[in-house]
């Protein structure tokens, strides 16, 4: 059994939970989240080896020279077995890639699966470095990173510069997840300035845009309630951004949340004013997804309709979730990207 084949067999709450519904698992003795003792940096830019679960995330709208729109995806996921690392093979962390690159009419995505302890996948903090075989997101210090992956069809290799400051959501960083309290630690850098190439069956496409970077951490981040979630990451064209999610409970909304983020990084949260409304959907292998929403957020007169640039935007990978670039549209105008995981 190789190490790939052991990544797999070790991940029963990641990869086999469709939906990421494993994240409601009781915490043990893995840390759990502190109110009131917000992250550090750079510090915590790095990994935190005593929860269970992490990730590291970016999510990119891109234009082509002719215009075309483009999104792109790169996530590293860690998935811990004990609360420790060690080195070599007595490292309990696995480690989990995916990346993806989505067009008006394609949609193309791979994954990595990899173990800690053998230099096969980590991150540093500073300098920062996550990485996972060949894929990279790596700079002298946060503000400046270059950010690479590759798949069978599709390649990428971009600069990520920071115009505005880290955000930290919900208090300071302690962010609830539902009613009982669940919660993570969770900030963002919404600001990233984004210039580089694709690489797609058709050529080399150069791109200019913005990157939205998450990082989140927990070991018990649902409720046994909560089946999945919709997350909405949106930049308008007025410089203000919203990110705003809900946590479903069968095929109720459940617990909501949103940051209001103003250009210079000042940040309003918002518990329970959130609003999404599934407006259309496509048919994708039998699974019904939502491609076209309502989103409001009264107290700062957002109603918007969001639509998916491709429906197909469909990662079937372990676990499979769909995860794409969408377009603002009604009280505010701008773009993008949709994150829904626990459909059937």
């Amino acid at each position: 059994m190789n190490a790939r084949w052991l990544v797999l067999a070790c991940l029963p709450g990641l990869a086999q939970a469709q939906g990421f519904a494993g994240l409601a698992g009781e915490a043990g003795e893995f840390a759990l989240p502190e109110r009131g003792v917000p992250p550090v940096f750079p510090e915590d830019h790095g990994p935190h080896p005593e929860f269970r679960i992490e990730w590291w995330y970016v999510t990119a709208n891109l234009t082509g020279p002719d215009g075309t729109p483009y999104g792109l995806q790169w996530t590293l996921f860690r998935s811990a077995l004990a609360p420790r690392e060690a080195p070599g093979f007595d490292s309990p962390q696995i480690w989990l890639g995916h990346a993806a690159v989505t067009g008006p009419d394609t949609h193309l995505f791979t994954q990595r699966l990899a173990r800690g302890g053998i230099g096969q996948a980590g991150v540093t903090a500073a300098p920062f470095e996550a990485f996972i075989d060949d894929w990279r997101m790596a700079g002298p210090g946060f503000d400046a990173l270059a950010l690479s992956a590759s798949g069978p069809d599709f390649a990428y290799d971009v600069t990520l510069d920071a115009q505005g400051p880290l955000v930290l959501h919900g208090e300071d960083g302690f962010s609830v997840k539902s009613a009982e309290g669940q919660a993570s630690y969770y900030y963002s850098q919404p600001f990233f300035a984004v210039e580089g190439v694709l690489s797609l069956p058709g050529g080399e496409v150069p791109v200019t845009g913005s990157a939205w970077f998450d990082h989140e951490w927990s070991s018990q981040p649902l409720s046994e309630r909560q089946t999945g979630w919709d997350w909405f990451s949106l930049s308008f064209d007025g410089g203000e951004k919203l990110m705003g999610f809900q946590l479903r409970e069968g095929d109720a909304g459940g617990y909501t949340y949103a940051s209001w983020i103003e250009p210079d990084g000042a940040l309003t949260p918002y518990v329970g004013a959130f609003e999404a409304e599934p407006l259309d959907r496509a048919d994708l292998g039998g699974i019904s997804v939502p491609v076209r929403w309502r989103v409001r957020l009264p107290q700062e007169g957002v109603d918007a309709e969001i639509a998916a640039l491709n429906p197909a935007s469909w990662n079937a990978l372990s676990p499979p979730y769909w995860e794409g670039p969408v377009t603002v549209s009604g009280s505010h105008e701008g773009r993008g990207y949709l994150e829904m995981t626990g459909y059937e």
